[in-house]
């Protein structure tokens, strides 16, 4: 189905109605997707998330000893969940380009649930690693999928918070991960290792969540269960000012091109591997720190709660100034500088003040608001459905191509302070940071050449709303402003 002809025919049913009406109603239609669609989408990324920490609570209890993983080989398991995003991030694209985006999340929920919990069937580091690949070429769908239903129920001054909730719920799930491991912990005389325990839980969950999902998440403006007839066209009316229409199952070639020789999105490219690296190394390798200072399994688990409480707060307070005009970028920045510092604690607080190093450990949950905002910016930033499903295919692949590296960065020799990976994960906030003022700095330039051409005084015309769903390029629509 072309979408943004669907699209179309909303927005023209819009005009027949009063302006000042519209505005009054937008309000209201915003509010029913913030409480009925944004939950679903929090409950889901939470349990994606949940599933992929589960091999770092596991970790506490006994995995690499149960299953004779030596040497390196658990950071290759760690590493192995993001080879099978970067195989599945591309061919994703093309689905979510192509099906519908609710449903598929929600056929996805069923299957990754089970793999979740075939975890606990492997004996040996080769079948770790392959359930592991699979389980995420499975959820590599998530992000992204996210990414492009945000774009298609909220205005684009709206985008980057309701991104930051629902990756915020990182750190709930952050929490539950780590009372679910420290509950687990304490049952004892089980048929099963308490580590294999936590794998069916958590896939048990994901399975029954799934049904959810599959009735009730809409795929666009169009099928929201919640919304009434005239809300749909209200909703569509809404987000017609972004400039970036519904979806088009057709693939441009031409807007592939675009994606390849635009240098801003070269940019995010070199960013995602900043983020990937970062992501890689702290989501895996916090539980080992922590216990290398010295703390038994089940005070690990317990010390790693406060990660998710700093990751729910701050992601949301950054995401609320990336809403201020003309913040976006240098919210990013200013909210890579709290990981920084901590990870320049880790290097140089003495091992004798193990809680201050610890505090440092959970500054480190803040890493999910650079992330989420900068996933953000191809949504946010690129117009053209196959030229935008690209962006994000190569972002995504370099971004896990981050992820596989950054488990490498920890040398066993050199535990508990780890400092070839600290000094990596600080180098690559700086790059990041770096990065991000160039591109910030490229969107303001192009902002002001348009502006001095006067192309962005009539963006808000219903000429230009209903150009908005002619599938243009950010490149091709002269009146397509860049956020900043």
């Amino acid at each position: 189905m072309d979408l943004n002809e669907v699209g179309k025919e909303y927005f023209q049913q819009s005009l027949q109605y009063d302006q000042a009406q519209l505005e009054r109603d937008a309000v209201k239609v915003c509010r029913k997707l913030d409480f009925y669609v944004l939950p679903m989408m929090m409950m889901t990324y939470m349990l994606s998330f949940l599933d992929k920490q589960t091999l770092n609570y596991s970790n506490a209890y006994g995995l690499q000893e149960d299953t004779n993983m030596v040497g390196d080989q658990y950071s290759w398991v760690s590493s192995a969940l993001y080879i099978g995003w970067l195989v599945g991030a591309y061919p994703w694209q093309l689905l979510l380009q192509r099906y519908p985006v609710g449903k598929l999340i929600g056929v996805m929920l069923f299957v990754w649930g089970a793999v979740c919990m075939l975890q606990a069937a492997v004996f040996n580091f080769a079948g770790f690693f392959a359930i592991r690949f699979f389980l995420g070429l499975l959820e590599a769908v998530v992000s992204p999928a996210f990414i492009i239903l945000t774009s298609m129920l909220w205005t684009r001054e709206e985008q980057s918070l309701r991104s930051s909730y629902w990756l915020s719920v990182n750190g709930i799930s952050a929490i539950v991960g780590a009372l679910l491991a420290y509950g687990a912990g304490h049952a004892t005389g089980l048929a099963v290792p308490q580590w294999k325990l936590i794998y069916l839980i958590v896939g048990s969950m994901t399975i029954a969540w799934g049904f959810v999902v599959y009735l009730y998440l809409p795929d666009g403006p169009h099928n929201a269960k919640m919304l009434t007839e005239y809300e749909r066209v209200v909703a569509v009316w809404r987000i017609s000012r972004n400039q970036t229409g519904l979806k088009q199952p057709k693939i441009v070639p031409a807007q592939i091109k675009e994606a390849l020789f635009d240098p801003r999105q070269w940019l995010l490219y070199l960013m995602a591997i900043c983020y990937g690296i970062l992501n890689g190394g702290v989501a895996n390798f916090l539980a080992a720190i922590i216990k290398g200072f010295g703390y038994s399994p089940l005070r690990t688990s317990l010390l790693q709660t406060p990660v998710g409480a700093f990751e729910l707060v701050m992601v949301i307070a950054f995401g609320y100034l990336s809403k201020v005009p003309n913040m976006l970028g240098a919210t990013i920045i200013l909210s890579c500088i709290p990981g920084l510092a901590g990870l320049i604690g880790i290097m140089h607080i003495s091992i004798d003040h193990r809680f201050a190093l610890v505090g440092m450990c959970w500054l480190q949950g803040i890493l999910g608001a650079p992330v989420v905002l900068n996933w953000t910016l191809p949504g946010l930033n690129t117009a053209g459905h196959t030229k935008r499903s690209t962006v994000l295919g190569i972002y995504f692949i370099i971004y896990c191509a981050g992820n596989i590296a950054g488990p490498h960065l920890f040398l066993p020799s050199e535990a508990p302070r780890y400092p070839t990976a600290i000094k990596g994960l600080a180098g690559s906030y700086a790059g990041a940071m770096g990065l991000q003022i160039i591109y910030t700095g490229y969107c303001y330039v192009e902002n002001r050449r348009k502006q001095a051409k006067g192309l962005l005084d009539e963006a808000d015309s219903t000429e230009e709303a209903i150009a908005s769903f002619a599938d243009l390029t950010d490149k091709q629509n002269k009146h397509f402003r860049y956020r900043i």
